[in-house]
């Protein structure tokens, strides 16, 4: 238990033998249940997780009246990192556990730097707590160049996704989430990819929920051990026709459904006109004539039309993110909250839901 919280934490882990074992041994005295998905793996990630679940369950005592610390959970089949996260967040779910952060079972994760993420949940600033590497400036030449640059596009691409527009790296796997969050989004429906995490977002932003980015160091990450399940030539297109799709299902589901707003029209409208813009400009080449550039200014109004929306969307959940900067050491009392381009550090009100 941590500042009166019951935590559980989701430990995916897929071929991860020889790793996933040590992340069970140095999991923090405070953690009241760790759900270990071996997510159909190949090797003997299975026979590592049972027997060191065995022996940490052996040598630690159960709390607030749970059978066991570690408990195992097995996938007949690969679901991806997704389908590992829902398993344990569900079991998390049906256990009543208060906060639920996750753990890769590759060893990346510190679990010395775990309180940090969990930290913003505990006292009420966010429904979820995610690490952004990006706040780091610093420490990103640890960050292969190709995955920084992929990562900045999906960053875009999911702040217009997901409305979190002051929220970076969405790909960052060191979450936490509330029982509460957990509650009020459809887990059993979340994405099993890897773009989950984006997915989440989304889900989230339905729900009314704050979200908090944490200050993170990217050389805790990428060490001499960093490897990658990743298969980008698959994952670029997937991921990204997800996002637009939930892109479009925030747009119909909050701003037109529950509660319209103009802007709402103003996105459909602007990728109108764009395409009409485009539509002229194939015409034009195809036919090899020397027309008008009104092909130019149709597109410009569907990018001015767009871009405007962008921005009474940003302003309408500006206050749904914050950034935390505080020490790992101590519990968070201010944020860093961004709003109209500029940031502030502020106080922020306990949970009121």
């Amino acid at each position: 238990m941590y500042h009166e919280h019951t935590i559980g934490v989701v430990i995916p882990a897929y071929n991860e033998e020889g790793y996933v074992g040590e992340v069970i041994e140095t999991l923090p005295s405070f953690v009241d249940r760790a759900y270990v998905i071996d997510d159909g793996s190949t090797d003997d990630t299975w026979l590592e997780i049972t027997e060191y679940a065995k022996q940490y369950n052996a040598e630690h005592s159960a709390t607030n009246g749970y059978d066991a610390r570690v408990v195992p959970i097995q996938h007949t089949v690969n679901r991806g990192v997704g389908g590992a996260i829902k398993t344990g967040y569900l079991q998390a779910l049906e256990d009543g556990i208060d906060v639920t952060a996750v753990m890769g079972g590759d060893g990346q994760m510190d679990p010395d730097v775990l309180t940090k993420f969990i930290d913003p949940v505990v006292e009420g600033k966010a429904h979820y707590a995610k690490g952004n590497r990006f706040m780091k400036f610093e420490t990103l030449d640890a960050m292969p160049r190709l995955r920084l640059v992929g990562n900045t596009i999906l960053s875009l691409l999911t702040k217009i996704s997901s409305g979190y527009w002051n929220i970076s790296d969405p790909q960052n796997g060191y979450t936490a989430i509330s029982q509460e969050a957990l509650q009020r989004v459809d887990i059993d429906g979340m994405y099993e990819y890897y773009g989950y995490c984006n997915d989440l977002l989304v889900r989230l932003n339905l729900a009314d929920c704050r979200v908090a980015d944490v200050v993170h160091s990217a050389e805790t990450v990428y060490d001499d051990d960093w490897k990658s399940h990743i298969n980008y030539t698959e994952y670029v297109p997937k991921v990204s026709f997800m996002l637009l799709h939930r892109f479009l299902w925030r747009v119909n589901q909050k701003y037109i459904l529950k509660d319209f707003r103009p802007f709402a029209a103003a996105y459909y409208l602007g990728a109108g006109v764009m395409g009409l813009g485009a539509g002229k400009l194939v015409s034009r080449i195809a036919r090899r004539r020397e027309e008008s550039n009104n092909w130019f200014f149709t597109v410009l109004s569907g990018i001015v039309l767009l871009l405007s929306a962008m921005v009474l969307d940003r302003n309408e959940n500006e206050d749904k993110g914050v950034q935390v900067r505080e020490s790992p050491t101590s519990l968070p009392t201010t944020a860093t909250v961004s709003k109209n381009g500029r940031t502030e550090s502020k106080a922020i009100p306990a949970d009121d839901d």
